[in-house]
């Protein structure tokens, strides 16, 4: 595979897929976290700075009825501009005449963005044709969105076909690989992963494969009360998947016969409804009374997560503890988030997985304070659940 720094983009019009897929405010429309773009310029930057001509490809939202305005791309040119600080020039197509056009007329060291791929079903369909299209603005082609990489659509996956010796990851696509490479490849023992959220049936393959990898597994979240009940426990109203009892059951079983120890939260923080007005009170996790659910771990499950995680040398951090974003029911999550950045003060290697993980640690203020903070949720837990990607299986072929 190439990389960046060993290719010649001189006078090169280059394709530069991204992951531009950022919130917006509703009212003002306006770009309210621009970490996406950010993680994007050390790419852009070096391409321009090479003498290259750019042309940004990216998906916006889940247009399901061709073109919408409310999911245009032009909607985050204001950003971009200022992110990039240059003039961004606008294609209202991603192919055809217009697309072609522009391409053909821009000059090294300039940017152009091409309306959401999306806009075509052909895109998420992977179409071929569609791919050629798009292949067809560019002399090459660089993929620098992660969090998209495990999507085997046209502008990821099927465009580097047509350029089997010009194409690349970008800087972002390479860090996200070599980071999570540390995770599961040369890893520092002791390794402590932290899995949260709602459900274990998200997470089963996840969870199966650290089995063989982690030293400790810390289990947080909705998920957790599934194994609770799996195990015999009285858990009230608070999530449980009922289909998934035997997987728990399975789960510790497995972690038992290869010494990895299982952490659930000993306590937790209950409340009477799902509000942020609740009554609340602090309960053992296997004797949630009835009409109560636990909505965050507990005092004493901070105190054990903690004493876990700043004895451990490498931290895997996907999922919440609770449903941090209401203030009754973060003091799990940002208990988790401190102590990951405590261990990571100390030596250990801390890896943050994308999706409410990352936005947790931005909202604690700790995203300079631990390793690394992934882009990419979905595309991340399937790399740890050991799939190949399409989007970098596409560029290694």
């Amino acid at each position: 595979m190439k990389f960046l720094n060993n290719y010649n983009f001189k006078n090169k019009k280059v394709l530069l897929r991204v992951d531009f897929n950022v919130p917006l405010d509703k009212e003002t429309g306006e770009v309210t976290d621009d970490k996406r773009i950010k993680a994007a310029l050390p790419t852009i930057n070096y391409i321009l700075d090479q003498g290259g001509a750019l042309i940004l490809l990216s998906h916006f939202g889940r247009p399901k009825e061709g073109k919408e305005d409310k999911y245009s791309l032009s909607q985050i040119l204001p950003c971009l501009e200022k992110c990039i600080g240059k003039e961004v020039f606008f294609s209202p197509d991603c192919i055809g005449d217009s697309a072609k056009q522009m391409s053909d007329s821009l000059l090294p060291g300039q940017v152009l963005l091409l309306e959401n791929v999306r806009f075509y079903k052909e895109e998420t369909q992977g179409d071929l044709h569609f791919a050629q299209e798009l292949a067809s603005l560019g002399d090459c082609f660089v993929n620098d969105a992660f969090g998209a990489a495990h999507r085997a659509h046209a502008s990821t996956t099927q465009i580097a076909s047509f350029f089997p010796d010009d194409k690349m990851m970008g800087f972002l696509m390479q860090g996200e690989i070599d980071n999570a490479n540390k995770i599961m490849q040369s890893t520092a023992h002791p390794f402590t992963a932290i899995v949260g959220g709602a459900k274990v049936s998200d997470k089963i393959l996840i969870v199966e494969n650290l089995l063989l990898k982690a030293d400790n597994i810390i289990i947080g979240g909705g998920m957790a009360y599934t194994f609770f009940k799996a195990m015999g426990g009285e858990i009230g109203n608070s999530l449980c998947e009922t289909d998934r009892l035997e997987t728990c059951l399975s789960i510790l079983s497995q972690a038992k016969e290869r010494g990895v120890s299982i952490y659930l939260p000993i306590d937790s923080i209950i409340a009477d409804q799902f509000s942020a007005t609740a009554n609340i009170q602090n309960s053992p996790s296997d004797a949630i009374p009835q009409n109560w659910m636990a909505l965050d771990i507990g005092v004493k499950a901070c105190i054990d997560f903690e004493t876990v995680l700043l004895n451990s040398k490498t931290i895997l951090w996907n999922g919440p503890m609770g449903v941090f974003e209401m203030e009754a029911f973060e003091n799990g999550t940002k208990s988790v988030a401190y102590a990951v950045a405590k261990a990571t003060k100390a030596g250990a290697f801390s890896l943050i997985g994308g999706g409410d993980s990352a936005a947790a640690i931005m909202k604690f203020g700790l995203e300079d304070e631990v390793s690394y903070v992934s882009t990419g949720g979905g595309a991340l837990l399937e790399y740890f659940e050991g799939k190949q990607l399409p989007g970098l299986l596409a560029l290694e072929n």
